[in-house]
């Protein structure tokens, strides 16, 4: 138990800001963050070495941060922005582009899918995200790119 505490104490601020960056909400980061250890608690019997401990972890909390988002679709409904003159314009066409990506992205395999949301939405850089695939920087920025032509060349097939 004691080297649990340890563990927790090293890396829950990795962890918390993983997930910060992931949801942009500190409530949300926080809770995610508890579980993700009570988790790692649950089942440190089972980890097993093959990656460091922080990575391991962030996988976690990456999963349960997605598990949390599936489930509040569900639930939540977003308020539509509030519409004047001044910003309908820039609403719609931020939106417009949002949904665009969002179906562009819906349409792609892994790897480039989740490289490309934690890059653009998780604003994570390649150094994190290839601590999280276990693979090398350069791997990370290939599969941006990649994904990146991907969705340009969808998003243009479809105008």
């Amino acid at each position: 138990m004691k080297n649990f505490e340890k563990i927790y104490n090293l890396y829950f601020e990795d962890v918390y800001r993983f997930i910060l960056t992931l949801s942009q909400n500190k409530v949300l980061a926080e809770e995610i963050t508890q579980e993700t250890f009570f988790k790692a608690l649950k089942n440190i019997d089972k980890f097993r070495g093959n990656c460091k401990i922080k990575v391991w972890l962030c996988q976690i909390a990456k999963n349960t941060y997605f598990s949390h988002q599936k489930h509040q679709k569900r639930y939540v409904y977003d308020e539509p922005p509030k519409l004047t003159d001044n910003n309908f314009e820039s609403i719609l066409y931020d939106r417009e582009q949002a949904f665009e990506i969002h179906k562009a992205l819906h349409c792609m395999d892994e790897p480039y899918k989740e490289v490309f949301t934690l890059r653009v939405f998780g604003e994570l850089s390649f150094k994190q995200i290839c601590e999280i695939f276990e693979k090398t920087e350069s791997w990370a920025r290939v599969t941006f790119y990649r994904a990146k032509q991907k969705i340009q060349n969808l998003m243009k097939g479809e105008q």
